[in-house]
């Protein structure tokens, strides 16, 4: 939680932020891992303000500016975006940068096996697709990511953060980090804008299941399509059990909710390309990230910079468990 003086942040908001006009209410969504987000009320008026957490942070984390540009560029898309208002400087009355942007009514489906599962997850690929047909040049983001060897680069980077986020010794990410090394895919000059985060959690839907914003582009990049279409097929592997957001154990036809094939094939035939090579590359690479990206909340949970609502021994389990998936899947 950030500390700050009311009037000071009263101020600076209705001096910045168009249609803000007193403080009323500052309240941090519960839910969530990454940069904290708050709802903040004004009169009638909702507003969304997002900012880098307090305390100290691995180095490229948590950069709310990236995620503001994104969403701004996209604005006239056909990706759902909320409005950007405004982004601050490191020295705001928060104490950290931080941006402002409207808040949108819907629905958030925390557990992925929703009821009308066809139209969601329907809605959920189109976006995708639409997303990946963007050409960065087009929307002012030729500069949002370095071009070419994706994976290689994000193989880099993801193990650099996990050792330094490192809470014990895990042999079976050290062997799949040595075996996405050695089985790195050629780089094939794909180039797309990538959110990072592609799940349902992430999105805000209307009671009739259109997706009506896509949210928390933290980790967005350009970089390789298959990245976040491998990340949402990884997710849905995780167990169903309440404490993780799988379909692990789900009856997905009678949730309408497709199969991995069905969607990956409608993604490819809303994209007008051949089916994946290298996935289960791309799918062990996926799971090997992700446990990257739980081990700094892990740790940051630890050092007292962010709160960790499934606990330290639920977090090390959910790791465990992603780096036997990536090795089952390299092994396979």
């Amino acid at each position: 939680m950030h500390e700050y003086d009311p009037a000071t942040l009263a101020a600076y908001l209705a001096e910045h932020v168009d249609g803000f006009t007193t403080l009323d209410g500052l309240r941090k969504f519960s839910d969530g891992q990454s940069n904290p987000t708050y709802l903040v009320t004004s009169g009638r008026k909702n507003f969304v303000l997002r900012a880098r957490p307090p305390g100290t942070l691995l180095p490229s984390a948590h950069l709310v500016d990236r995620e503001y540009r994104v969403m701004k560029a996209l604005a006239a898309t056909d990706v759902p975006v909320p409005a950007m208002l405004h982004l601050s400087g490191d020295d705001s009355p928060l104490g950290t940068q931080f941006f402002v942007m409207e808040h949108v009514d819907g629905t958030i489906h925390w557990d992925p096996a929703v009821r009308d599962g066809a139209k969601i997850y329907g809605a959920m690929n189109a976006t995708l697709a639409a997303l990946h047909a963007i050409n960065p040049a087009d929307v002012g983001l030729e500069d949002f990511g370095k071009p070419g060897n994706y994976y290689a680069r994000q193989l880099s980077r993801w193990s650099k953060q996990y050792k330094a986020a490192e809470t014990a010794k895990r042999p079976d990410v050290d062997w799949v980090m040595a075996w996405l090394e050695e089985a790195m895919v050629p780089d094939d000059g794909t180039v797309a804008i990538t959110h990072g985060d592609y799940r349902i959690d992430n999105m805000i839907f209307a009671p009739t299941g259109e997706l009506r914003a896509l949210l928390d582009w933290e980790l967005s990049t350009l970089g390789h399509p298959m990245a976040d279409l491998a990340y949402q097929v990884m997710m849905w592997q995780l167990p169903h059990d309440g404490r993780f957001k799988g379909l692990g154990g789900v009856d997905r036809a009678a949730h309408g909710i497709p199969t991995d094939e069905a969607y990956i094939a409608a993604y490819c035939y809303r994209r007008g390309i051949d089916a994946p090579k290298d996935w289960n590359f791309y799918l062990a690479f996926a799971c090997f990230r992700f446990l990257a990206i739980l081990q700094g909340v892990l740790r940051r949970g630890l050092d007292g910079n962010a709160s960790n609502p499934l606990g330290a021994e639920v977090m090390d389990a959910l790791i465990e468990h992603l780096a036997k998936e990536a090795k089952a899947i390299a092994r396979a």
